[in-house]
């Protein structure tokens, strides 16, 4: 699975999706795209699945027609994020397409 860390998104966590290739926004250089574009550039690119911690991203963007899956992180911290790792990790493995899962942190 192909996964993308929007920013935001605590680096370290891509220690723990092991057996995936994880990139982030920062090291493909879309850092300053809008939401729109970072999707677009993802899909077109093959991503999977993009996991941000944007939680307006849902309202601002319409998935029902879209390839790229959406996990967003309720927190940033990674103190918080890294406890609930397996939580993360069923919601990368258990969604679909066009979707959006949320993760409580």
């Amino acid at each position: 699975m192909k996964i993308l860390f929007d920013q935001g998104t605590p680096a370290p966590l891509r220690r723990r999706l092991d057996g995936h290739v994880v990139d982030t926004a920062a090291e493909r250089g879309w850092s300053d795209l809008d939401n729109g574009d970072l999707i677009d550039n993802a899909e077109r690119e093959g991503y999977d699945v993009l996991i941000t911690t944007d939680q307006n991203l849902r309202h601002q963007q319409n998935f029902a027609a879209r390839r790229l899956a959406v996990v967003v992180l309720l927190s940033t911290a990674w103190p918080k994020v890294q406890l609930r790792v397996e939580d993360i990790r069923s919601a990368r493995d258990q969604i679909d397409p066009g979707n959006v899962r949320e993760v409580p942190i």
